[in-house]
């Protein structure tokens, strides 16, 4: 049978709220009733031949009517009469939407919520307008979620840590746990000179409202043994905030950068050379160095899509920064070690040279087989060494 059940019409106003329309009316959104639900009743055949069933459907229709309103139509029937057939179903008001689903005492929750908001941060009520749900799923930490906005009204741009904002039951893993809605929140409070839009997302947080931030570290070893930054005896592997790198300096003239940590602790003697442990994507923490861009700079990541991309975005900091062991020859003399990259890198990378981008397009094509990539690691050691000789004097 496919008449409408009353399953059915709560179902169609399960939707409403699932989509969150029925909160967002309740604050003052789109205005959704009266509305008229989807009907579907016994044709007039079906009167005729299946009249048992058509008034079963009719007493179900009718004792379930409670939250909705049913407009009837008289059918005059050759065999049966004069009947009264349900032609319309209407929901009249919100209070009838909440009552038939079931939630009422959400929407009493709402409410209150809405009116808490009115008293405090009015202009934040059309984000729960906007997103209902999610106002409602944060019901018990919302006063708290005010608090922090207002706190961070009176304070624009204060220059402390998270930790430092000092309210009733706020403390660091609440923020930090609440960063994505209080992002949304701030966005609309915040006057436009209190936001850094060149900052985003749960990591961009501090910066973009004017917190400090954790530091950002850079760790390094010196490959001169002439060259002593502690004195101290033995292999230094040092790291310092960015600020303190950046005010280094030091008397070298070749920096490589490396992504494997091992690579970074085995990475042999160079005169006037120092090795940076990267951390594949994002150089935030090396761009305030300003005496890197007077040094020499080798970046050695895989052989792989991926391993050219960040090579490209190292010389959107570094424009003179040079590959290292990511060529042709280094690829097919290990080819015994090739392995399969997961998901490959396939926008086209301008910072790239020739040759970079000759090899790039075939590993992104697929030329020397399926997604092949050939990790730093697995390239000798001694080959490495080869290398470096052809260019370094090394020990």
């Amino acid at each position: 049978m496919t008449w409408t059940t009353p399953a059915d019409l709560k179902t169609q106003v399960q939707r409403l709220w699932d989509r969150g329309l029925l909160l967002a009316a309740l604050a003052g959104g789109e205005p959704l009733f009266p509305r008229r639900l989807v009907l579907k009743g016994p044709t007039s055949r079906e009167l005729s031949e299946r009249f048992p069933e058509v008034r079963d459907w009719i007493a179900r229709i009718s004792a379930a009517s409670g939250p909705y309103r049913i407009e009837w139509r008289t059918v005059n029937h050759r065999v049966l009469g004069v009947n009264e057939i349900p032609a319309q179903i209407w929901i009249d008001s919100l209070e009838d939407a909440f009552r038939l689903i079931g939630r009422r005492r959400e929407a009493e929750r709402f409410a209150a919520l809405l009116a808490l908001t009115g008293e405090s941060r009015p202009e934040l009520t059309v984000w729960q307008a906007r997103r209902p749900l999610r106002a409602l799923e944060l019901a018990e930490e919302w006063p708290r979620l005010l608090a922090v906005v207002t706190w961070c009204l009176n304070h624009l741009r204060p220059a402390v840590y998270l930790r430092q904002i000092d309210l009733p039951g706020v403390h660091t893993k609440f923020i930090e746990g609440h960063k994505a809605v209080l992002a949304e929140l701030l966005d609309l409070v915040l006057p436009e000179e209190a936001i850094d839009g060149a900052y985003g997302g749960a990591s961009g947080f501090c910066r973009r409202y004017g917190f400090l931030d954790k530091p950002s570290r850079v760790r390094f070893r010196v490959l001169d043994p002439a060259v002593r930054l502690l004195r101290t005896e033995g292999d230094h592997d040092i790291t310092l905030t960015e600020r303190s790198f950046a005010s280094l300096d030091p008397s070298l003239s070749t920096v490589f950068i490396t992504e494997n940590e091992i690579n970074f602790l085995a990475f042999p003697d160079v005169p006037g050379g120092m090795v940076l442990f990267g951390a594949g994507y994002g150089f935030d923490n090396l761009a305030g160095a300003d005496w890197l861009h007077q040094k020499k700079i080798h970046y050695w990541g895989d052989i792989d899509t991926h391993g050219f991309a960040i090579l490209n975005q190292l010389r959107g900091l570094f424009p003179h920064a040079r590959s290292f062991l990511m060529d042709q020859q280094t690829l097919l003399v290990h080819r015994s070690l090739w392995g399969m990259e997961p998901q490959q890198e396939m926008a086209d990378l301008a910072r790239l040279n020739d040759e970079e981008r000759d090899l790039y397009d075939q590993l992104r094509c697929h030329h020397w087989g399926d997604r092949v990539r050939l990790e730093q690691e697995r390239i000798g050691f001694d080959f490495l060494l080869d290398c470096l000789g052809c260019v370094f004097k090394t020990s």
